[in-house]
């Protein structure tokens, strides 16, 4: 339970305590985590406790460590501006480490957590942070030059940015979101990459007129869906205690929903990507499995497959395995020291 290595050098935190409280500090240090009863240990609520166990077996405390042990920082180079071997060593001149990351041929992870805000090569847009695995959903996607594509949930742009470089500036690439407001702090982040193809746009939902007029003519839609964002838990622990199962259960029926609608702007021989940052087969797997069998003429792509295309490396590790063999992205923080993510990929008839 080394707390204080979370937090800042030791020495200057102990500044600030009194005597009685380094005492303490001291005693909750010298406690193994193993010898803590079960519940203590994994500090999760109990609705949760019990599907991860069902899914991981004996690696549900690898997992344990690893959510509470925070995240690390990836960035995803622009590579319509630059390559990723000159980002990393401008950046080792600046005193800031990295390593590429071992899947994504566009990612640096990051050595420590410093503030890149400031950086230079930020602000012209080089790179932006973005956790490995939503580097690789963007690359699910595989939206080319020229074509028309649709990031249905966009939020604040992470993938939608991915995208349009992807594109390379052409095409028209849609950024749709409900909120308007995470829609405004994407504009910041395309005047620094450079694109001039992606169209922001607020809809009410998922049934919007403008989502209607655009039936049957995309060339690419990605649905990153809402979710309970339990694969973020790293960095946001506090989602755990806002959430229980029967939310979990009333989000997977949204997702659906959503989907659904997504899925009738895609073109035949278009592809459409479900995504999420959820840890729970109701919203992951679940969702995707009763989309293939209410929709025939949606053939699901394995990922693996996909991925391999890509010249992306060991791709099998990147899949849950299982009765679902490569056929969905399912990216866990103990095992791919990414965020929890999970995807599905489909070709339209």
């Amino acid at each position: 339970m080394a707390i204080l290595g979370f937090y800042g050098p030791g020495d200057f935190l102990r500044s600030a305590l009194s005597d009685p409280e380094k005492r303490w500090l001291d005693q909750c240090q010298a406690v193994v985590p193993t010898d803590l009863m079960e519940h203590h240990r994994h500090n999760l609520p109990d609705w949760l406790v019990d599907p991860l166990k069902a899914q991981l077996g004996d690696e549900f405390w690898s997992l344990v460590e690893h959510l509470n042990g925070g995240a690390g920082l990836d960035l995803r180079v622009n590579d319509m501006k630059v390559k990723r071997s000159d980002v990393q060593k401008e950046l080792q001149k600046s005193g800031v480490a990295s390593v590429p990351t071992p899947f994504s041929p566009l990612g640096l992870r990051i050595s420590g957590k410093p503030n890149l805000s400031k950086n230079e090569q930020f602000l012209r847009g080089d790179f932006e942070i973005q956790d490995e695995g939503s580097q690789l959903i963007a690359m699910l996607t595989d939206a080319k030059r020229g074509e028309m594509v649709v990031d249905f949930c966009a939020g604040a742009g992470g993938k939608t940015l991915a995208l349009g470089a992807a594109m390379r500036s052409t095409g028209r690439l849609y950024a749709f979101d409900t909120s308007a407001h995470r829609l405004e702090a994407l504009r910041p982040r395309m005047a620094r990459s450079g694109l001039s193809n992606v169209y922001p746009t607020v809809i009410a939902h998922e049934r919007d007129d403008r989502v209607k007029r655009l039936s049957g003519k995309l060339d690419r839609v990605l649905v990153d869906a809402p979710c309970s964002g339990m694969g973020t838990l790293r960095r946001n622990p506090d989602l755990k205690w806002r959430q229980t199962m029967a939310a979990v259960e009333e989000m997977a029926v949204k997702q659906s929903a959503i989907l659904q609608s997504a899925a009738r702007m895609v073109k035949s021989g278009g592809r459409l990507v479900y995504a999420t940052c959820s840890l729970l087969t109701q919203e992951n797997e679940g969702v995707a499995d009763a989309f293939s069998v209410a929709n025939p003429d949606f053939i699901p792509l394995p990922v693996a497959t996909v991925l391999t295309e890509l010249k992306v490396q060991n791709t099998p590790s990147l899949c849950g395995g299982g009765e679902h063999g490569t056929l969905y992205l399912r990216l866990w923080p103990h095992v791919h020291q990414t965020d929890g993510f999970f995807a599905a990929v489909w070709q339209k008839k």
